[in-house]
């Protein structure tokens, strides 16, 4: 794999993330004999190769870049795309909420340009695989490309076919929809998850959010939750720290669910919705 994080030097064939120091960034892949070209300057990939990660080198007309190793978030921005990516800043909460690690099998409908597929991949390792849906040749063969790019697709199996047929795989940790109606799919999706396994769903509307939650319950879906992610910058500078002009607001709802054996049901005389509640108003409190 060309993208090995613990690496401590820069290796032929890596990836590399030049940072000039008017913050302008580069994603390039080094190669003996190889030569970076921009409006400031030329640097040959040879004089990158063999340096320690997070040192500078300059270009032949005297500008200065920092070698650093892209992270996750980087190259998921910098991806080639034809479809509307998911941001780092959804990806993160997916991972975390849908338990995504080590060895796991993860299942994705709407491959797209595979931003997420790349960090299911990441984050399963070695050992772990992710099977992804999607029905358009087209972007699942850029998919492959991003993929391939960072050194993941090894641990990728792409199928182009409609899941209105179902999924191939049973028992699977996670399924991730990435389709504009997830809720007539509920039920595929439960059909291969294993039992208690995580469900998550991406939708950019309100009126998509609630068919898919009527769907989830109806399928004996638990604990649903549905989010947004804001996410808000500020301006490093210890004498005068403020936010920046712009924020990346809202990109789209994160739905979350458990499949459990069965429904969640209220005791005689309590409504479900204010059981739901009266767990929300817990203050994350676990009792053992």
């Amino acid at each position: 794999m060309s993208w090995n994080l613990r690496s401590t030097s820069v290796q032929d064939g890596d990836l590399v993330y030049l940072v000039s120091s008017r913050r302008k960034t580069f994603i390039l892949r080094l190669e003996r004999g190889g030569e970076f070209h921009s409006h400031r300057g030329i640097i040959k990939h040879d004089d990158i190769i063999g340096k320690p990660w997070g040192t500078r080198i300059a270009s032949h007309m005297g500008e200065t870049f920092l070698i650093l190793q892209p992270s996750l978030a980087d190259l998921i921005r910098e991806l080639p795309r034809t479809t509307q990516i998911l941001y780092p800043k959804d990806i993160g909460l997916i991972l975390v909420n849908m338990s995504i690690g080590e060895g796991q099998h993860v299942l994705e409908a709407g491959t797209g340009s595979g931003s997420l597929t790349c960090a299911f991949a990441f984050a399963v390792g070695s050992h772990g695989r992710v099977t992804s849906y999607d029905v358009r040749s087209d972007v699942q063969n850029l998919a492959l490309k991003n993929l391939q790019r960072l050194g993941l697709a090894e641990r990728v199996t792409l199928k182009l076919r409609d899941i209105a047929a179902g999924f191939d795989e049973r028992e699977v940790d996670a399924v991730f929809l990435d389709v504009p109606n997830p809720q007539d799919y509920v039920a595929q999706a439960r059909q291969a998850l294993k039992p208690g396994g995580f469900f998550g769903s991406i939708l950019p509307t309100t009126n998509q959010v609630t068919r898919l939650v009527a769907a989830l319950r109806a399928q004996a879906f638990a604990l649903i939750e549905v989010c947004e992610v804001l996410l808000r910058y500020y301006k490093p500078e210890p004498e005068r720290l403020r936010p920046v002009d712009r924020m990346v607001a809202h990109t789209g709802f994160l739905i979350f669910a458990r499949a459990v054996q069965a429904a969640m049901e209220a005791l005689p005389g309590e409504d479900l919705a204010e059981t739901e509640m009266a767990l929300e108003d817990n203050d994350g409190e676990i009792t053992l």
